[in-house]
């Protein structure tokens, strides 16, 4: 029998859940809490191998409970069942340990689909979610790779940017740094390149707001 753990602060649905589940004969479910604090104190007395966890819950939340039951009991499974499609719901239950993150409007055949997956060792994350999750990815590994090129400016393209903050032009920095005005100018580019910016003004913007000069 896979033991189940239903963890909702709505009593209705925790219901709802329990029947439904009920019905598949390899499944038990030993119990429902209402809240993370209670799902902690009922894991001293009995092992779930699932639980289905509620993001927003009083006194201790699902992403709080995710995480303090991974520490403490590593093999139990747990699939986040929520309404919430916002990536960073997702990316923090997926940082403190859920197997699966599916929203509340999943059919009852796809929730039991999903937890004997999750059993088996798969991870599921609802289709929707699954885009925006792609999505925030590429933004992260763009974000990195600015990082990167940003701490590849050469001595003198940091030297240029700097005047740049000072909104000096091309021939009054090749004065300052006695380089010709076309040396200035590749540098110039070479900077926007680097920092994945269009002009001199969000080069000088992107500086100021990072720290740079």
């Amino acid at each position: 029998m896979l033991k189940i753990l239903v963890v909702d602060d709505h009593q209705l649905l925790r219901e709802g859940l329990k029947k439904i589940l009920a019905l598949e004969e390899d499944f038990e479910v030993i119990g429902c809490a209402d809240n993370g604090e209670s799902a902690l104190a009922m894991l001293k007395k009995t092992k779930p191998d699932i639980i289905l966890m509620d993001v927003n819950m009083p006194k201790m939340n699902g992403i709080d409970a995710t995480f303090k039951i991974k520490q403490l009991y590593p093999a139990i499974k747990i699939i986040a069942l929520t309404i919430h499609e916002d990536e960073e719901y997702v990316f923090e239950l997926i940082r403190a340990g859920v197997s699966g993150y599916v929203l509340k409007d999943i059919s009852a055949d796809e929730l039991i689909d999903t937890i004997k997956r999750v059993n088996k060792g798969e991870s599921i994350i609802a289709p929707s979610i699954t885009g925006k999750i792609i999505n925030e990815f590429s933004k992260m590994h763009r974000k990195a790779e600015m990082e990167k090129n940003r701490g590849q400016l050469t001595r003198r393209e940091k030297e240029v940017l700097v005047l740049l903050t000072e909104g000096k032009s091309n021939k009054s920095i090749a004065e300052d740094l006695f380089l010709s005005e076309k040396t200035v100018k590749n540098h110039v580019s070479n900077v926007l390149h680097k920092l994945e910016v269009e002009d001199r003004t969000q080069a000088v913007l992107y500086a100021l707001k990072n720290g740079l000069v």
